[in-house]
């Protein structure tokens, strides 16, 4: 697949080309576009295999609205809250430049929206774009609270490649046959893992292999030879997944709203958080063909072993001799649950198309290890110590275990300068070394629960490696960064060595994220510059992880001047 770029064109008059460089920069202006939008989130019944439930829906619809932008366009959207739990949005790797109060987590950026309350959004997308999504950021909200993020190139820009046909949003999700917040709320209270979802869905829908579900599976129709873009989402709660499409190759071109070195593969592994645009050609014979997703597993824990499926469907393809019905669709071959060889092949294959502009003098070197952890009860085996052995669950980047405020959200209490909310002392490195992936000693399996950040100097260079441990189990943590993106510049299995392991790192053309996972008893280490002052959270996009405390949050400080600086907050920010 070709790039097109612009070629080095001499030009004859250094005052001309400055001239048109002014009128491009006047036009971008005049292209951009203002969308408003509202965000109705209340209770609606949606009915999924065989049983209709009262879910939290955005406008009434399951999945929510598709958002459609481009480059420079300005978002406004007010979102009003009549449902009977505490919400909030988020816009999920949107840059939000100086505008921490846009970005939507509770209790870190904003006090939540509470029932019967509203409140805007405002934010412009800036240099970004590709496939994003948005979704509920409070507790367990997100299971149903969802919704695509489509950002197209500013005015006359192409694709960095062929311009498909169609586009196709593949939102990947999981359902619950009962309140999400129910499962949460008891998993809170025994302190033992929740019960793991019912299904998987594309856009909404289980698909065939479910009771009750065939007639609404979702059908894409396309004309033979055409090409087709799609734009997956993995928007699951708390599983990776294996996702492919019988018969059809798939050319990923892009992932979490960065462009990547085209290349080709059978399947993808995309974690939650995640999204990966692919191309695909209808080049196969005239027929119907499952696309198809299902659980990569990587911990020793229960999880959902369920297939959803959605059907490409030839709009030239025969129909069967019976009555004619329609031919059965063709099904994909899927990894197994636990192939973690085919997950990490798929991974190392991305890179930018691009020489990358990745930090190269390092201000802040932070290794942080990512993983569970069990708290001791004084009375084991009680009805709130259902854990492993009568213990409580729960989780930790070096050994602290994020506590949520609930006085004031850590982003009012900086702005404000109250005190006694955080403190700014989350170590750089974990404060006991240990053999990480290895057999740890049950003296260092309970974390400390704390509130603490860690405090960045504006345009410092910074170096995160997440070393994963084996404490309760090994664990692929999908870690996402609010307010940034950053180059996956190296990973590997087992602890991460500073002497030998930085000489493999690819520091030339590593992909560009917003989330990525660790390797399952093995690290990953990411470069970024601190460029966006503010407070913003970096968690696990495990859901089931984050309410156990696998979090912490960067304040990064103002710069010079008013662009170096975060701007003031809306006069209807919600309080605490």
């Amino acid at each position: 697949m070709e790039y097109h770029k612009l070629g080095d064109k001499p030009c004859s008059s250094h005052l001309f080309f400055a001239i048109l460089l002014v009128f491009v920069f006047i036009a971008s202006f005049a292209d951009a576009a203002i969308h408003f939008h509202q965000f109705v989130i209340e209770a609606k019944p949606v009915k999924r295999l065989c049983r209709t439930h009262s879910t939290i829906t955005v406008n009434g619809q399951f999945p929510g609205p598709t958002l459609e932008v481009r480059d420079g366009d300005t978002l406004v959207i007010t979102a009003i809250n009549r449902a009977r739990y505490n919400v909030t949005l988020h816009w999920h790797g949107v840059r939000q430049l100086r505008n921490p109060w846009a970005d939507g987590p509770e209790y870190v950026t904003q006090c939540p929206i509470q029932p019967g309350r509203s409140y805007t959004y405002r934010f412009t997308i800036q240099n970004q774009e590709g496939t994003l999504w948005w979704h509920a950021h409070s507790r367990w909200l997100r299971a149903t609270v969802y919704g695509a993020l489509i950002i197209y190139p500013g005015m006359g820009r192409p694709y960095p490649f062929l311009m498909p046909k169609k586009e196709i949003p593949i939102l990947l999700g999981e359902w619950w046959d009962r309140n999400p917040m129910d499962v949460l709320r008891l998993a809170l209270f025994t302190g033992a893992a929740p019960n793991v979802s019912d299904a998987f869905t594309i856009n909404g829908q289980p698909g065939d292999l479910y009771r009750c579900s065939s007639k609404e599976t979702a059908v894409f129709p396309v004309e033979a030879g055409e090409t087709i873009l799609l734009r997956i989402i993995n928007s699951a709660l708390n599983q990776e997944l294996f996702f492919g499409l019988a018969n059809h190759k798939l050319t990923v071109v892009a992932v979490d709203a960065s462009y990547t070195k085209p290349f080709t593969t059978n399947v993808i592994m995309i974690a939650p958080g995640q999204t990966t645009d692919v191309l695909i050609t209808a080049d196969q014979q005239p027929a119907r063909y499952y696309m198809a997703a299902h659980a990569y597993n990587t911990a020793n824990a229960p999880f959902d072993n369920t297939t959803t499926t959605a059907i490409l469907e030839y709009k030239s393809a025969p129909c069967s001799a019976k009555k004619g019905q329609p031919l059965k669709p063709i099904f994909p071959q899927l990894p197994g649950f636990n192939d973690t060889a085919t997950a990490t092949a798929f991974t190392a294959q991305l890179r930018s198309p691009y020489k990358a502009d990745v930090p190269m003098k390092i201000d802040e070197s932070l290794l942080f290890t990512v993983g569970l952890g069990l708290i001791n009860c004084t009375n084991p085996n009680s009805p709130r110590c259902q854990g492993p052995n009568g213990t409580r669950f729960a989780a930790s980047i070096n050994n602290v275990s994020f506590v949520f405020p609930r006085r004031n959200s850590l982003m009012q209490a900086y702005y404000q300068g109250q005190p006694g909310i955080f403190t700014t002392d989350f170590p750089p490195v974990p404060p006991i070394q240990f053999d990480y992936t290895g057999n740890v000693s049950r003296g260092l399996w309970q974390p400390v629960k704390a509130t603490k950040l860690f405090k960045l100097r504006y345009r410092s260079q910074v170096q995160i490696v997440f070393q994963g441990t084996s404490i309760v189990t090994v664990e692929d943590h999908p870690m996402h960064l609010h307010g940034y993106e950053f180059y996956v510049i190296g990973s590997g299995f087992g602890n991460f060595n500073p002497r030998t392991d930085p000489a493999k790192f690819n520091l030339i053309d590593p992909p560009r994220r917003n989330t990525i996972g660790t390797p399952p008893g093995g690290w990953v280490a990411i470069r970024f510059e601190a460029d966006n002052p503010g407070i913003w959270l970096l968690h696990c996009h495990i859901d089931t992880h984050l309410p156990w405390g696998l979090a912490m949050a960067f304040l990064v400080e103002n710069g010079v001047g008013e662009l170096q600086t975060v701007q003031p907050p809306p006069l209807d920010l919600p309080q605490c």
